[in-house]
């Protein structure tokens, strides 16, 4: 294939809508982590606890979104979801900014609400671009293509921190996260469905967006777990050493102040890099397995400095942040995974499912972080759930089958 020709379609439209949509997607996605001590503080609520029941709340959302999202995406069509998607979590947001308004409801109560509304939204995002993405491309530029969309996107977090900071008030952050929502909905209307799509919808007797197909046929069931498996390791990073980095950090005796929002952004710097990096490096390896397993590896080593290696500086604790990232940075080729794995009748119900299933993991990650607190310290804590989710990682990352090259014109 000709540069010009390559250039042509890494840059069109699917892929730019594609970013865009994410790019705004992860802003809204980890707005609440980026702010939640200064929210519940100025409404004079615990971060500590009504934090982690909003956070919690927010991932159910995702997990629910993930099913509806992914089936309708299937049964409809990879564009409904991007359109529907967007105007759900763009208007939870803006009305997250209208809280400290609120008084005919708990805030506490409200807060919850709003962001499991929005996680519901969030959940459809990423699926239905990646599916459309790796559908409307050439399979040489697939894992290219993901990891620009990925790449772009994930610099969301870096501008929602530096919202926050610049304007000085959560709630315009917040307000700023939805109206960047309902403009993308003016560039979307130009995309089309992939060809893919078009074939699969005019089979009218093939089953389409069943969420039981993977759990009534063992093979299909295997790879679907295991797919959930090699994404464990990012939302550790991000749901537990990142999002709780206040806490890791006062743990570790740092004296200076140790802002979750700056752990996130730092982190997301990272994986931003590390996700434009991970298409090429499979490319050049052709092969995602290979890919991914050398990134956790080096993900794994950088969670082991940070724990253990004596980090007394806030700008060591947000270095190994960084570390992190870059590690974690297979999350566009994670994805891509997914929705190689599967047929085009179930691939965006997989695509979408698989990474909200993972997002979702945060809430027995932090319930087990939780349990493990009283019986031993915060380190500790954080490394036993750590080694939980590397473990099942790398065991999915080598047992999963590989899918560099492989075509993805048929159906389950």
């Amino acid at each position: 294939m000709k540069r010009q020709e390559k250039l042509k379609h890494l840059f069109g439209l699917p892929v730019i809508v594609a970013a865009l949509g994410y790019f705004v997607d992860i802003y809204d996605l980890l707005l609440f982590g980026i702010v939640r001590i200064p929210s519940l503080e100025a409404m004079h609520l615990d971060p500590a606890i009504t934090g982690t029941s909003i956070l919690n709340w927010q991932m159910i959302g995702l997990l629910i979104g993930g099913i509806l999202w992914g089936v309708l995406g299937d049964k409809k069509g990879r564009l409904s979801v991007l359109f529907g998607s967007i105007i759900t979590y763009s208007l939870a947001n803006i009305a997250c900014g209208f809280l400290p308004q609120i008084d005919f409801i708990d805030k506490g109560v409200a807060y919850m609400l709003l962001r499991f509304i929005a996680g519901v939204g969030l959940a459809g995002e990423l699926g239905a671009g990646i599916t459309l993405v790796s559908e409307s491309l050439p399979k040489e530029l697939r894992a290219i293509g993901t990891s620009l969309v990925a790449g772009f996107g994930l610099l969301g977090a870096v501008v929602a921190n530096f919202t926050v900071e610049l304007s000085g008030d959560w709630t315009i952050a917040y307000w700023v996260g939805g109206a960047m929502g309902l403009c993308l909905l003016l560039l979307r209307v130009g995309v089309v469905e992939s060809g893919m799509f078009h074939e699969t919808k005019a089979n009218k007797d093939l089953k389409k967006g069943s969420f039981l197909m993977f759990f009534n046929d063992w093979g299909r069931f295997t790879r679907y777990m295991k797919c959930i498996g090699i994404g464990l390791p990012t939302w550790f990073c991000i749901g537990i050493l990142a999002m709780l980095a206040n806490e890791f950090g006062g743990a570790l005796g740092i004296k200076e102040e140790i802002k979750p929002g700056m752990a996130i952004m730092w982190a997301y710097i990272g994986i931003s890099v590390g996700d434009f990096s991970s298409g090429f490096i499979s490319h050049y390896l052709r092969s995602r397995k290979k890919a991914i397993f050398w990134m956790m590896i080096f993900t794994l080593l950088g969670v082991i400095l940070l724990l253990f290696s004596g980090v007394k500086t806030a700008k060591m604790y947000y270095f190994y942040c960084v570390w992190l990232g870059l590690g974690t940075g297979y999350w566009a080729m994670f994805v891509t995974v997914g929705a190689e794995q599967f047929g085009t009748n179930i691939r965006a119900t997989a695509a979408t499912t698989i990474p909200n299933m993972v997002r979702g993991t945060v809430v027995g990650m932090t319930l087990f972080y939780a349990y493990l607190k009283p019986s031993m310290d915060i380190i500790y804590a954080g490394a036993v759930v750590g080694l939980v989710c590397f473990f099942l990682g790398i065991y999915a990352t080598l047992t999963v089958p590989e899918t560099h090259d492989k075509d993805l014109d048929f159906n389950d």
